[in-house]
């Protein structure tokens, strides 16, 4: 693997944090006018002694924080990543055992304070929001999937912390922040996998009006703990009868000390990511927020989060591929010549490179929309209004919408990516990345999950689907967002003819008959979309950047403009065919 500090060495990264990004508008939503810091003049509170109280000093110490996850992922993490991986884990006994690096890691990052990203200020976390939390996930992920992953469960802390009562919130979320409790979600079950609504895990109370919850849940991550660090599994259980659907569910907090580890997936990829069954046998459990909203309210509501959280691991597991590619591309030599001067390896190369800065745009668009509504609606739930209440603000009924919208697109575009660019750097490296003697390999089993773990692709068209029907109807929310877009900066010609192209993909699949029929042909619809998106936040992003910058993000746009065109014009191809069977 590469060794470098993962934010700093990357030029591409550096400029979107620079210059893409709207800083005044994300610290703005996200710090909701310095509430932290203005308690901390208040109350000394030692938890929120750096919480800005400017946008410079938010962006400063977001920056700060990114240099210091960047220098680890890439200069401690990454070193290991192929030992972590060739150790993997060990299960006996109920107990999993985890691969020595990769503890060593993780106490490198709790010593260096930069792992609770998700948290509140005031249970001892980072503070961060969505944009930069994401491109903390890309860093890691670079360094390695794996431990991403771990450090992502930590931080479903922010999951307690959101719906938990006081209590719960007081005992948990500051164990979690200093990094002494772990997190795990429990959702899927051995035969309900995507099936939500009909989980069978049983939760019911005792002769004391205690919680206990009774059946298994599968591929459940970090069901175990970490190391000798136990975990809280936010559970999906049964409260209503076997009949009652999504309406009968509840959400518990489990811990793990509670229930049994029967066994852990031997998996393709993610060798030190424990993907667990867990067996709940009257299991303790405390109930999360109110009986009958575990599906509909709590686990929904953490959807775009998860959404946004695979996509930034698609984002940073890319990375890592193309790093390697490029590398190994400026060292081989065949016929006398590098590779990369060779016309077939550039152009791979060069797409490579583009698709990464088309995934880097719709990953960030996606975040800045959590952004512009999670937090503020985070706030308004703490002060103790209620749902009705919040969804009346204009503001949050609109990026709610576009959130929903643009997290699954973020999903499904850069994990398909992911696996994409995986694919292509093993074909770079020829036969030797086909061995284990190089990370490609690694790096190509560890991208394959990304499009199936968090809802498959054809799950998050799915989920895509209304923003592309009804989105873009004459007065459709993706309409109104895609037209003040496009005031910001201007359109090349280029983008216009694709737009075109999109609205004549949007228009069709809404006049094919048949729910199946639709179905059958979401995709294109989707994929239109996603292509033409991506080439206006290319064009918008490449033109807040410096005059000396803007050219090659420019010419970037524009090679991705050509291929657009290419498959949105297959895909009208289709839709003429579905709209005429």
């Amino acid at each position: 693997m590469i060794e470098n500090n993962y934010f700093d060495d990357n030029q591409d990264l550096m400029d979107f944090f620079q210059y893409a990004v709207d800083w005044p508008e994300i610290v703005a939503a996200y710090e909701l006018g310095f509430k932290d810091n203005k308690k901390y003049q208040e109350t000394s509170d030692e938890n929120l002694m750096y919480a800005p109280s400017t946008v410079d000093e938010a962006v400063e110490m977001y920056k700060m924080t990114l240099t210091s996850v960047g220098d680890i992922a890439g200069n401690f993490l990454a070193p290991r990543a192929s030992k972590m991986d060739d150790t993997g884990l060990k299960f006996a006994n109920g107990q999993v055992t985890f691969p020595a690096e990769m503890i060593e890691v993780y106490e490198k990052l709790k010593e260096a304070g930069v792992f609770a990203y998700g948290m509140n200020r005031k249970y001892g976390g980072l503070g961060q929001g969505s944009t930069v939390t994401s491109i903390l996930n890309e860093l890691l992920a670079r360094g390695d999937g794996a431990f991403a992953i771990a450090i992502g469960c930590l931080n479903l802390a922010e999951t307690v912390e959101r719906f938990g009562d006081a209590e719960m919130i007081k005992e948990w979320v500051p164990k979690m922040a200093a990094g002494d409790v772990f997190g795990a979600m429990a959702l899927t079950e051995p035969n309900y996998g995507s099936d939500l609504p009909n989980v069978q895990t049983k939760a019911f109370q005792d002769e004391n009006g205690h919680w206990r919850l009774t059946g298994t849940k599968r591929f459940i991550t970090h069901g175990c703990g970490f190391a000798d660090y136990p975990a809280v599994i936010l559970t999906l259980a049964r409260t209503g009868s076997t009949t009652s659907g999504a309406k009968g569910l509840s959400f518990f907090l489990v811990e793990s000390k509670d229930v049994e580890i029967a066994g852990i997936e031997k998996k393709l990829g993610l060798h030190c990511s424990p993907t667990c069954e867990v067996v709940y046998d009257n299991a303790p459990a405390q109930i999360i927020g109110k009986e009958g909203f575990g599906l509909v309210r709590y686990a929904m509501g953490m959807m775009n989060t998860a959404r946004l959280s695979i996509a930034s691991q698609s984002m940073g597991i890319a990375a890592a591929a193309y790093g390697e590619a490029h590398k190994y591309a400026g060292e081989r030599e065949q016929f006398g010549k590098l590779i990369k001067t060779i016309p077939a390896v550039d152009k791979m190369l060069s797409r490579m490179d583009r698709e990464m800065y088309a995934m880097r745009c719709l990953l960030y668009e996606a975040a800045r929309s959590v952004d512009l509504y999670y937090w503020k609606t985070t706030d308004m739930e703490h002060q103790g209004m209620d749902a009705r209440e919040i969804r009346k603000d204009e503001q949050i009924k609109v990026w709610d919408k576009l959130a929903t919208f643009f997290t699954p697109l973020a999903k499904y575009y850069n994990s398909e990516l992911c696996n994409s660019i995986a694919y292509d750097t093993i074909q770079i490296h020829g036969g030797s990345g086909f061995t284990e003697e190089y990370d490609a390999a690694r790096i190509y089993r560890d991208a394959r999950i990304t499009n199936i773990y968090e809802g498959t692709t054809q799950m998050q068209v799915h989920a895509i689907i209304g923003g592309v029907a009804a989105g873009m109807s004459d007065n459709g929310y993706v309409r109104d967002y895609i037209e003040g877009e496009l005031k910001r900066f201007t359109p090349s010609k280029e983008l216009l003819a694709v737009r075109e192209l999109f609205e004549k993909a949007a228009a069709l699949y809404k006049t094919i008959d048949g729910s199946d029929n639709k179905e059958y042909r979401a995709f294109e619809a989707v994929e239109s979309a996603a292509r033409f998106v991506n080439g206006m936040l290319m064009e918008r992003n490449a033109e807040r950047m410096p005059a000396d910058k803007q050219e090659r993000y420019k010419a970037m746009a524009q090679a991705y403009h050509l291929d657009s065109k290419a498959q949105i014009q297959a895909n009208l191809i289709k839709l003429e065919a579905a709209q005429a069977a």
